[in-house]
């Protein structure tokens, strides 16, 4: 009945790992879920965000390139209505100042050139800030997205190993309940076969009302009496 005993614990234990084993690849697949899921939606934003940013770099250098015309065209007019020829010998001042003008901050309407001119001058500055500043945010969007793939990939890496080793060292679990099982229901088969061979001989003992000390001696008396009866029968003296 011990070993009965000991088998029934040992199988109780195993159980209880077993379960716990099962909850923890659980919650170790819904985490995996979870990161993949977290992943897609990381490079859905990622690709709809770079988009939108390489469309706004496109637009603003689109944008620089029409008002350095516009720019350029109108200097031209205001040359020739001035008479003023040295604007037009010195092109390069041009450029210039359109690149001093996208370093300045933003000045709204005041410029130094004055008028419709500086207005344009000032659209250019903040249009090329828009490209810069654009474009540093998408650096700065991709690199921190690369950093959580990276991150979120070696996670996922991680916790699929251990999801293996938890589901491997389980079903040897499983596999050992199943044995202890098996070998508990032979062992109260035994049990149950020496119970009842015990509980047929047991009547006897109890009808008799006689201890085992008491079934020896009368078993000894009755030996005694069957050698006197053989002695008188081949004609011994019983007399001592």
């Amino acid at each position: 009945q011990s070993e009965v005993e000991e088998l029934s614990a040992g199988i109780e234990k195993k159980t209880a790992e077993s379960t716990q084993l099962a909850e923890e690849i659980t919650e170790l697949s819904d985490a995996i879920a979870q990161l993949r899921k977290e992943r897609a939606e990381a490079t859905s934003l990622r690709q709809q965000e770079k988009a939108t940013n390489e469309q706004t770099m496109a637009d603003a250098k689109a944008a620089q390139v029409a008002v350095q015309r516009a720019t350029k065209v109108l200097k031209q007019f205001y040359a020739k209505a001035s008479g003023d020829a040295s604007l037009l010998q010195n092109g390069g001042r041009l450029n210039d100042e359109m690149a001093q003008a996208a370093q300045a901050p933003y000045t709204g309407m005041q410029s130094e050139h004055g008028g419709v001119v500086g207005f344009l001058e000032v659209i250019l500055s903040d249009f090329a800030r828009l490209e810069a500043e654009t474009s540093s945010a998408e650096d700065a969007a991709a690199s921190a997205y690369e950093k959580f793939m990276d991150e979120s990939e070696e996670d996922i890496a991680v916790k699929t190993t251990a999801t293996e080793h938890k589901t491997s060292k389980r079903e040897q679990t499983e596999a050992a309940i199943a044995s202890e099982k098996k070998e508990l229901d032979l062992t109260q088969q035994e049990l149950d076969a020496a119970l009842a061979y015990y509980d047929k001989l047991k009547p006897e003992c109890v009808d008799h009302g006689l201890s085992y000390e008491e079934r020896v001696r009368m078993r000894e008396e009755e030996i005694q009496s069957l050698k006197e009866a053989l002695r008188i029968l081949n004609g011994e003296d019983t007399l001592v």
